[in-house]
């Protein structure tokens, strides 16, 4: 019975983008190659086309996903289980780009279900832990967009024309940003966040050219543009619609012990919260991946303590009981949907 939270390693598989340098110096350890810009945490998730690379392992050497569907009541807790079944429906990484990565999109659980047999799309979030001066992301068409011309410019790899149809916005250790299924969005260079998603690797390229990846073979998941560019939002997103996406950064002298971190209407992909430790706060029982961002303490629970430092990763499974989180340290609870 998994009664104890458990500390998760280094999982990252290659990539076809440059990165990872900014994960080494967050977690102390190397940087197994310059395309590992992506470590993938509690994951139950396989990279698409790739059966079993990008799967978790437990301390004794079996996968997250095998244990939880032995003891699905005890990792994810009996509410959880009756919706989502032996699934956390949560997949946590963290992402550093030596790069910008190239424009791309996921579709809707409505797209999913209909071409590619799932129940969850790729909704995703960001949060920022490190950022160069200069940093920015690309999130949705500046104006709406007519679907033949995004056509032409995918099929020509015109990517000033793509690039310049999204709006540049900066960003900075702290920030944190919802982005829906559909939302075109690259991630620019010399940035470390988590990111929280729905359980896929479901990614469509809208571009390709200069980096490693097959793009006319493998940027559409196998649907062929024509089809899976019709999961594209196409819609234009101004200031007014990008806001509501985006959550301040809370002022530290304000802060609470636990500040939520992503809009509401996020609610149904994923849940996050920072944890802002300055003596004992008590957890009740329930699966959350933790990452530690700041500082260092214990995790107390019923059987047991677990010291914890920035860097550390950790999964808490419902059937360790309430945990008390106590030291100095920010942690990163992310959670699954609500249940």
């Amino acid at each position: 019975m998994p009664d104890a939270p458990v500390v998760l390693g280094p999982n990252q598989p290659p990539q076809f983008y440059r990165g990872g340098a900014g994960i080494a110096r967050f977690r102390g350890t190397p940087q197994p190659s310059a395309y590992a810009p992506e470590d993938w945490v509690g994951s139950t998730t396989s990279i698409f086309s790739r059966p079993g690379l990008g799967l978790s392992r437990l301390p004794d050497g079996s996968t997250l996903r095998s244990a939880i569907a032995a003891a699905p009541d005890d990792f994810l807790g009996p509410d959880h289980v009756a919706r989502y079944g032996a699934d956390p429906a949560l997949l946590v990484k963290i992402l550093d780009t030596g790069e910008r990565l190239v424009v791309h999109f996921h579709p809707d659980r409505d797209f999913a279900a209909r071409h590619l047999g799932s129940r969850y799309g790729k909704t995703e979030a960001w949060i920022i832990l490190d950022a160069s001066p200069a940093a920015c992301v690309y999130l949705g068409f500046k104006q709406d967009t007519d679907l033949a011309v995004i056509r032409r410019w995918v099929a020509g790899q015109d990517t000033a024309a793509i690039l310049g149809s999204l709006n540049k916005v900066p960003v900075a250790a702290g920030d944190t940003w919802l982005v829906p299924a559909g939302v075109p969005h690259a991630i620019g260079a010399g940035i470390t966040l988590v990111e929280l998603q729905e359980p896929t690797d479901f990614s469509i390229l809208l571009e390709w050219a200069g980096f490693l990846i097959d793009g006319p073979r493998e940027g559409h998941l196998g649907l062929g543009f024509d089809v899976a560019l019709t999961a594209l939002d196409v819609s234009g997103w101004d200031e007014r619609r990008l806001d509501a996406l985006h959550a301040p950064r809370p002022d530290a002298a304000e802060r609470p012990f636990v500040t939520r971190l992503l809009p509401a209407r996020a609610d149904a992909f994923f849940r996050a919260s920072l944890v802002d430790v300055a003596g004992p706060v008590v957890f009740e029982p329930g699966y959350a991946i933790l990452v530690v961002v700041v500082g260092e303490g214990r995790l107390a629970y019923p059987t047991g303590t677990l010291p914890v430092r920035r860097g550390s990763t950790i999964l808490v499974p419902y059937g360790a009981g309430p945990t008390t989180f106590d030291g100095h340290f920010q942690a990163l609870r992310c959670r699954p949907p609500v249940s």
